[in-house]
C-alpha cells in the first residue's frame, strides 16, 4: 500500500478481532489548535523531546483546543477494539483529550461507526491517555470491563451496567505524572498494570479499589509507556520504556526482567501477534527508530530458564523504515493468512502524519 496522508498528527491505529470484520482497522489522530499567545513547542500527547524522553514538567497549555478524528479503513491486501463473540456487533472503543471514553458500533456493511456510549472519565481538561479491554483472551457477548489512564495520574475503573452499557465503577491516584498506559492481566480479570513518566510500573487488584499496589517497580531509566500481557503465554508481560528498552517479565516476579531488549528507540507501544502459533513475536513501534518485530526464545520448557540459557534470547527479524516521523501506532491483523507466515501489519507516524500497510 502506498503511503496514506492522516491530515493529522497519527498516533494509534488497531485491527478489529471481531471475526466478520477482520478485514477493518482504524486510525486515530491527535491535532492541537491554539492562538499565538498559547502556542506551545511540542505538538504530539507524550509531550516529547528530542532525546525520547518525555517531559514530566510540560509547559502550559494556554488557549489550546484538542481535535481528533478515528479514520476507519478496510484493507484491500489478500483505538481498542473490544474482543466480542462473533454472535454480536463489532465495537470500538475510543479515549479522546476531553476526558471521555466513546463507544462506537460498527455497520460491516455500510463501513459506518455509529455512537453509542459516551462515558465521562473526567473534566474536559484531562486527557484519557490509554484504554484496554479485559476480554482479549476469551471474547463474550457482553461487554468487557476497561482500565483508563487519564493524565492527572489517575486510572479509572469501567464495567458493564446491565442494560446500560459501560459505568465508571472506580477512579484511584495511581502515578505521580502522566500514566501513559494501563493495561489488564488477560489471565486475571482482578488484576491491572499500570505505567507512567515518574519511571514506575505498578501493578493492582481491582478488588481493593487502588487502596496500595500490589508491587511497584522503580527500576526504569525513563518513563514507561507501554505495557502488555500475552494472550498465550500466562505470566509473561512486555513493558517498553522511553529509555530504548523493551522488558520481558514474570508477573509472579515483576521487580526483575526476564530480559531485556535494546529496540533502538523509546518503545512506545507493544503487541503480541494475536496467533498462538507465532506466540513468540512482538511487535513494537520503536518512536525514533521505525518499527521493529522482535522474536524471543522461550524453549519448550520453563520460559525464565529458556530466556536465561539461550545463547541467543531474542532478535529483530523484522523491520520496517518508511516512516520519517516518530513511529507510535502499530497492530497486527487477526485475518487468517491462508499459509502464509507473515502477517498484515499497519503503522501510523506522527508528525508526518502518514499509515502504512506491510506484512512481517
Amino acid at each position: 500500500m502506498p503511503a496514506y496522508d492522516t491530515d493529522w498528527p497519527a498516533d494509534s491505529t488497531e485491527f478489529c478481532p471481531h471475526p466478520s470484520a477482520q478485514d477493518i482497522f482504524v486510525c486515530g489522530t491527535y491535532k492541537l489548535e491554539q492562538s499565538e499567545e498559547g502556542k506551545v513547542n511540542a505538538e504530539d500527547p507524550a509531550q516529547d523531546d528530542e532525546d525520547g524522553q518525555g517531559s514530566a514538567a510540560a509547559p502550559a497549555r494556554e488557549s489550546q483546543k484538542r481535535r481528533g478524528k478515528c479514520l476507519l479503513f478496510r484493507a484491500q491486501d489478500e483505538e481498542n477494539l473490544c474482543h466480542r463473540d462473533a454472535s454480536v456487533s463489532p465495537l470500538l472503543a475510543i479515549a479522546d483529550s476531553e476526558g471521555h471514553i466513546t463507544l462506537h458500533e460498527l455497520d460491516s456493511e455500510k463501513l459506518m461507526l455509529r455512537q453509542i456510549q459516551s462515558i465521562s472519565c473526567a473534566t474536559a481538561d484531562i486527557l484519557c491517555l490509554s484504554l484496554d479491554w479485559s476480554n482479549r483472551r476469551t471474547p463474550t457477548t457482553d461487554l468487557g470491563d476497561m482500565i483508563v489512564s487519564l493524565s492527572n495520574g489517575s486510572l479509572s475503573l469501567l464495567r458493564p451496567q446491565e442494560g446500560a452499557g459501560l459505568a465508571v465503577t472506580d477512579t484511584w491516584h495511581a502515578h505521580d505524572y502522566e500514566p501513559w498506559i494501563a493495561a489488564w492481566n488477560y489471565w486475571d480479570p482482578n488484576v491491572v498494570f499500570s505505567g507512567g513518566d515518574d519511571l514506575k510500573m505498578k501493578g493492582w487488584d481491582v478488588r481493593e479499589g487502588g487502596a496500595r499496589p500490589l508491587f511497584v517497580n522503580k527500576r526504569f531509566d525513563a518513563g514507561v509507556t507501554t505495557i502488555q500481557s500475552h494472550p498465550h503465554v500466562e505470566h509473561i508481560l512486555a513493558v517498553g520504556s522511553y529509555d530504548n528498552t523493551v522488558r520481558l517479565f514474570d508477573t509472579r516476579k515483576p521487580l526483575v526482567p526476564l530480559t531485556e531488549v535494546d529496540v533502538g528507540g523509546g518503545a512506545w507501544r507493544v503487541k503480541w501477534h494475536p496467533s498462538p502459533a507465532r506466540k513468540n513475536d512482538l511487535l513494537v513501534a520503536c518512536m525514533h527508530d521505525g518499527f521493529k518485530v522482535v522474536r524471543f526464545d522461550f524453549g519448550s520448557g520453563d520460559i525464565g530458564e529458556g530466556l536465561a540459557t539461550a545463547s541467543k534470547p531474542w532478535e529483530v527479524v523484522e523491520r520496517f523504515d518508511q516512516h520519517t516521523s516518530l513511529a507510535y501506532g502499530v497492530d497486527w491483523s487477526y485475518t487468517d493468512n491462508q499459509g502464509s507466515d507473515r502477517t498484515l501489519v499497519a503503522s501510523c507516524s506522527f508528525y508526518d502524519h502518514t499509515l502504512h500497510l506491510w506484512r512481517a
